[in-house]
């Protein structure tokens, strides 16, 4: 892609709300987005303290553009992305999913539910900063409608698409943490129907997130690792703001990192479709390659971002995918990151398979991560990418990928430094056959980054 976006990331827009992303702009960008989308668009959003303002701004701007609007109140971007595909002309998910809460954003969605190609978002870039959005007579504005049935409809299709008796059957204590999340308006309800004997932390919807921070990385999930062991749970199941990745504790009070997950999910659903086409990021682990080789799959990857994943699913009809960060893709469901879809696959699995979580994840191939960032001005971002290539390129014989970021890769692991596209950090991930390994490789990537920053 050759013209530099100059408002969108990887997927949408993200701001900090009210300030940067006001009402104006929310809705003069939702009016650029209906011009090109024309027809009836579906909106929702998630529980923070500006969602609903920004909910009524685009749906303004996108009625002022002709657009008819399908009000989907408060509830995850899996569940939209849901509602688009099976009866919407395209979405507008209003989220700032893991980040913190005086963030906001707003994921434009196309027909099939998938976030917006990068042609798209510059043809909106270019009439919001360029040009002026359609604005129709005031006889020919949109209709607003709403759909209160979405939410229920969306966990009862999960519902069927997994084996629902072996879940009742196997009786499985599960805590969740929805984090006062989108998640509220789901899993509880789920969980419940699939027979859980449940326990809920933060299950109360709150857009200041009282209880831990939105983004479900270990640090963050202290209480439900504590609570899963004193309850003897057989899982802990957490969710990121906007409800589309899930995190697991096994029933040891072990922190179950994301790609493990993709690996547990990706056997499974291989041995079931014997093989298929995996689509995954180039920051996800060798192990779901080795689990590919094994059960006749076949890997694509892609540069870092679930759009990116999602339309390569959709366009090489593959089987499965998602990241390393707990969020898994069921494209036969939903072209997106799926907390729900993934919570029901893992008790499906438990349940089937009659193993508790350690033991399922025990078997799987073993590699070893590491994850840090650091700050970075998003102006310094490419000549830092540059610069690190350049030097790796000149005085080291590892090879290079650079499909996103700087993936170095080594005899024993890789190392992957990229720009985050939603905020002034670079993310340094690396992989190894031991643990003292991946955590040198990780330092020396964020020690490259210094080395061009300061």
């Amino acid at each position: 892609m050759s013209a530099k976006k100059r408002l969108f990331g990887t997927f949408g827009v993200r701001r900090t709300a009210n300030d940067v992303l006001t009402p104006e702009f929310a809705s003069r960008l939702a009016a650029c987005y209906g011009t090109l989308i024309k027809g009836k668009v579906a909106v929702g959003g998630d529980t923070r303290t500006t969602s609903r303002m920004l909910m009524d701004a685009v749906k303004a701007g996108l009625l002022s553009a002709g657009c008819d609007v399908v009000d989907l109140g408060i509830l995850p971007t899996p569940a939209v992305q849901f509602a688009v595909r099976n009866y919407y002309d395209g979405g507008v998910m209003i989220t700032a999913s893991h980040n913190p809460p005086k963030y906001n954003g707003l994921k434009f969605l196309d027909g099939f539910g998938i976030g917006i190609p990068d042609e798209m978002d510059l043809a909106i870039e270019e009439m919001y900063f360029d040009g002026e959005p359609d604005r129709v007579n005031w006889d020919e504005i949109g209709e607003e409608y709403s759909n209160d049935n979405i939410i229920q409809e969306y966990i009862d299709r999960v519902i069927e698409t997994v084996d629902a008796n072996a879940i009742r059957e196997a009786k499985l204590k599960v805590v969740l943490d929805c984090g006062s999340g989108a998640g509220c308006f789901t899993a509880p309800y789920l969980l419940r129907a699939l027979g859980c004997e449940l326990i809920t932390l933060n299950c109360q919807a709150d857009g200041f997130f009282p209880g831990r921070d939105p983004e479900p990385i270990e640090e963050n999930l202290t209480e439900l690792i504590d609570v899963v062991k004193q309850l003897n749970a057989d899982i802990g199941l957490a969710h990121d703001g906007d409800a589309d990745r899930t995190i697991c504790i096994d029933e040891k009070g072990n922190f179950v990192l994301g790609d493990k997950t993709f690996t547990l999910v990706e056997k499974q659903m291989l041995k079931e479709n014997d093989g298929g086409i995996i689509v995954t990021t180039v920051a996800t682990s060798q192990a779901i390659y080795d689990i590919a080789e094994e059960y006749d799959g076949e890997v694509i990857a892609t540069a870092v971002g679930d759009l990116l994943v999602a339309r390569e699913l959709k366009d090489k009809e593959g089987l499965f995918g998602g990241e390393e960060n707990g969020g898994l893709i069921f494209p036969e469901f939903v072209y997106g990151r799926d907390a729900a879809m993934t919570v029901a696959k893992i008790l499906e699995i438990i349940a089937k398979e009659k193993k508790p979580l350690s033991e399922l994840v025990s078997e799987l191939p073993i590699y070893y991560s590491k994850k840090m960032k650091i700050e970075c001005a998003d102006d310094l971002k490419e000549s830092v990418m540059e610069s690190i290539a350049k030097e790796i390129s000149e005085t080291t014989d590892f090879e290079l990928d650079t499909t996103d970021g700087v993936k170095i890769l080594k005899e024993d692991g890789w190392v992957i430094i990229r720009p985050s596209g939603t905020e002034p950090i670079f993310r340094c991930f690396a992989e190894s056959d031991s643990q003292e390994k991946a955590n040198e490789m990780t330092k020396w990537g964020i020690d490259l980054v210094k080395k061009y920053t300061c």
